[in-house]
């Protein structure tokens, strides 16, 4: 009941706050739990901010509301994120090429070309950011692309906001030659560095070893000029903040193991995982 779920979301923020967090990137939220979300932040019972990327569905409600929030607000709804691919470990990831381990499959596409694009137009000229899971090289690059479309086809002068900080999440596996095209086209990597650490134990069977050369790249996405917001990924990770920290400026396992084809340079210095986890996710809210 609504009882029960205020209470579920007053002490999922308290866990979060014990995490190390002082706030957090929401993503995959039915809109009907932000006024909850609001009326514990108005009472002091919201641990931290919350910037909210609604379900995708929500979008005329997040469009209709933005004038709602201000940059001091705890709860704060401008996003929307879509899916374009599934996940790496059950194979949904869309791939260029076959699974290594499964060569009948590349993986699986659930966002259209057709409705994605219009999804953009629509969120350039209404001011709405757009944040979409991609994992694999194939929906990277599909995203990439149809982010240049809608970006081509509704000039700054058309937008509600010149510079949309759109958002690509996990950005997991990507091709070397669609690595620079963040950075060029203003798309943020929104990054879990402890994907990489509980990932690689399989992906080198998902992928082989020439595809790990763009997998979880950090340092190389740092290197091309693109900012990098760190995240957790919690509830699938434990969300913590030292265990990020860990993650992406030595990326071996909490165990302190690393295997060939971890790519250890793509590791950050500590100064840029500091980055990854205050200024550069503050830029991508």
């Amino acid at each position: 009941d609504a009882g029960t779920q205020r209470e579920m979301l007053e002490l999922g923020a308290e866990v979060m706050a014990s995490y190390g967090w002082t706030g957090v990137h929401d993503m995959s939220v039915g809109y009907d739990t932000v006024a909850m979300m609001t009326s514990l932040a108005g009472s002091d019972r919201f641990a931290i901010r919350n910037y909210v990327a609604a379900n995708s569905e929500n979008y005329d409600d997040v469009a209709a509301h933005l004038d709602a929030y201000s940059a001091d607000s705890r709860v704060i709804v401008r996003a929307v994120k879509f899916y374009a691919d599934g996940a790496l470990g059950s194979r949904g990831a869309a791939l260029l090429e076959p699974y290594s381990d499964a060569p009948e499959s590349r993986g699986l596409m659930i966002a259209r070309e057709e409705e994605a694009v219009s999804m953009m137009q629509a969120a350039l000229r209404d001011g709405v950011q757009l944040a979409i899971h991609a994992i694999g090289d194939r929906g990277n690059r599909l995203i990439l692309d149809w982010m240049e479309t809608a970006l081509e086809a509704v000039p700054p002068d058309e937008r509600a906001i010149a510079d949309p900080r759109w958002r690509i999440e996990h950005a997991q596996i990507v091709n070397p030659q669609d690595l620079p095209r963040f950075a060029a086209l203003g798309v943020i990597p929104s990054m879990q560095p402890s994907h990489a650490i509980g990932d690689l134990h399989f992906a080198p069977d998902r992928l082989g070893a020439e595809r790990l050369h763009g997998a979880y790249a950090w340092q190389s996405m740092i290197d091309s000029g693109a900012i990098v917001a760190g995240g957790s990924d919690a509830p699938v990770e434990r969300g913590e903040a030292r265990i990020e920290f860990y993650a992406s400026a030595v990326r071996q396992d909490l165990d302190g193991y690393s295997a060939e084809g971890w790519h250890r340079e793509e590791a950050v210095s500590r100064q840029d995982a500091l980055k990854m986890f205050t200024i550069w996710p503050a830029y991508a809210s």
